[in-house]
């Protein structure tokens, strides 16, 4: 792939290399997809596929959506369950590439964001494993390539697009409305950009978006507005000494998901686009601080996952390939090719563990490893059922759990899922990582392992069916 200074500069740059290499990246995604086992959080997303609705617990309803497309094609497997993820990924590479090529023309910022883009953790592993964010990332994407196309025709048709794309994240993970906000912000901050709310086209985009995303609302509130007060209830007291402790873990995290070289890119070109007077520029700006503002207020009261912050990456790396050419010309080529290198040593962990570390220090291991084994070491137990006070091993049990053994689970996270009642069952076995110290009767622990290595330690407890319990999978 050529990324010489020249060629970018003449506009010679040949498309196709870059494409075929999209294609063979998305070829791998593909592979991976199948034969790496599904982790915990995925398999919960599979069980919400079981049982479409508008909302859920956690989340709206869109990886649902596409979990279910993937495997009326494939089955429960694998590849069924994130079959979307390495499609919107390389879908989603298309939409950066025209979103840089209109907000930053005649510079092929574009596919530099586009590369940059793909070259990071975050997108390495988020193409492969099926979670809310993988949808949120593509109509994040979509949204920037439709607002590019806006400012470079002026042409209002254009907010319908960008009203639907809003929508469609906003059904994919609550954080998008961060993505509705900065463009309110981004628009009203500027006398020119204020003369577009003039038009009915932008409020028609914004009544479009409210539309698509009507029916979570419809679901919250026949559920007690479930979803929201689980999302929106995440405050808690204020400790200076752990909120110190979770910014260094934000910031370390962010940095290992961008890969370092990146992650300095983006950070300069956000500091370079301050003193930029077009509207591509704000843009950028306002779709990235605001977010990272959201997040560095939350480190006050508590933890910020890793993947939360996925949604900066995508402006950020429009921001880094909007830096001057020489700039580039010394660091693009390096950033891509570190970030890429270190894609493809977590893709070989994940599979092979080449890497000496032990299993329980490692999150692929703890993510994936080992589930098979134990989940069919308790159900030679021959219980009455399996369940788990920890949602995600219980998603997990449900994936792997042989025919014949059901599956149940008590708590609000499950009854909103309409489940049937588990009744007339004899006693089972619920498997846990936490000791339970009223277990009636106790049946020791079992170790989760990656080839013999310990990864994580579960008890087990014979009980009889919990009050309000609720059938997850069928005998």
């Amino acid at each position: 792939m050529n990324f010489s200074s020249g060629a970018l500069a003449a506009g010679r740059l040949d498309y196709r290399p870059w494409l075929i290499a999209l294609g063979a990246l998305t070829v791998l995604r593909l592979v991976l997809a199948a034969v790496l086992p599904l982790s915990p959080d995925e398999a919960y997303y599979w069980l919400w596929s079981q049982h479409l609705q508008p909302g859920y617990f956690d989340h709206p309803p869109m990886a649902a959506f596409w979990i279910t497309a993937g495997t009326a094609i494939f089955g429960k497997t694998t590849l069924g369950v994130r079959l979307l993820g390495p499609l919107a990924a390389a879908a989603g590479s298309v939409l950066l590439w025209d979103a840089g090529e209109n907000l930053f023309p005649n510079r092929h910022a574009g596919l530099t964001a586009a590369a940059l883009f793909n070259a990071t953790l975050i997108s390495g592993a988020g193409s492969i494993i099926m979670t809310p964010d993988t949808p949120l990332l593509f109509f994040w994407a979509a949204c920037f390539a439709v607002l590019g196309r806006w400012l470079a025709s002026r042409n209002d048709l254009w907010w319908l697009a960008i009203g639907a794309a809003a929508g469609a994240a906003l059904l994919s993970k609550y954080t998008a409305v961060l993505l509705i906000a900065g463009i309110g912000l981004w628009l009203i901050t500027s006398r020119e950009r204020r003369q577009a709310l003039r038009s009915p086209w932008p409020w028609a985009g914004g009544v479009l978006a409210l539309l698509i995303f009507a029916p979570n609302i419809y679901w919250n509130a026949v559920h007690g507005w479930v979803s929201y007060l689980k999302q929106g209830g995440r405050a808690a007291s204020f400790d200076p000494a752990r909120s110190v402790q979770y910014l260094g873990e934000l910031i370390g995290s962010q940095i290992g998901l961008a890969t370092p070289l990146i992650f300095a890119l983006a950070a300069y070109g956000l500091w370079h686009l301050r003193r930029a007077a077009s509207a591509a520029a704000s843009l950028l700006l306002w779709l990235t601080l605001l977010p990272a503002a959201v997040f560095l207020e939350h480190v006050v009261s508590g933890r910020v996952e890793p993947n939360w912050p996925a949604i900066i990456f995508i402006p950020a790396c429009l921001a880094a390939a909007a830096l001057p050419p020489e700039v580039l010309k010394t660091w693009r080529a390096p950033a891509i090719g570190f970030g890429f290198i270190c894609t493809l040593a977590a893709y070989a962990q994940a599979l092979a563990a080449p890497f000496p570390m032990p299993a329980s220090a490692d999150p692929a291991a703890l993510q994936l490893s080992g589930w098979p084994d134990l989940i069919m070491n308790v159900a030679s137990e021959k219980p009455g059922f399996l369940t788990s006070d920890d949602y995600t091993t219980l998603a997990e049990i449900a994936w792997v759990a042989p025919p014949g053994i059901p599956v149940i689970a008590a708590g609000t996270r499950w009854q909103s899922l309409s489940l049937p009642a588990a009744l007339s069952l004899s006693a089972g076995i619920s498997v846990s990582h936490r000791e339970n110290t009223n277990c009636p009767t106790r049946l020791g622990a079992r170790l989760r392992t990656r080839a013999n290595d310990p990864v994580m330690k579960y008890f087990l407890c014979r009980m009889a069916v919990p009050q309000g319990a609720v059938l997850v999978s069928p005998p």
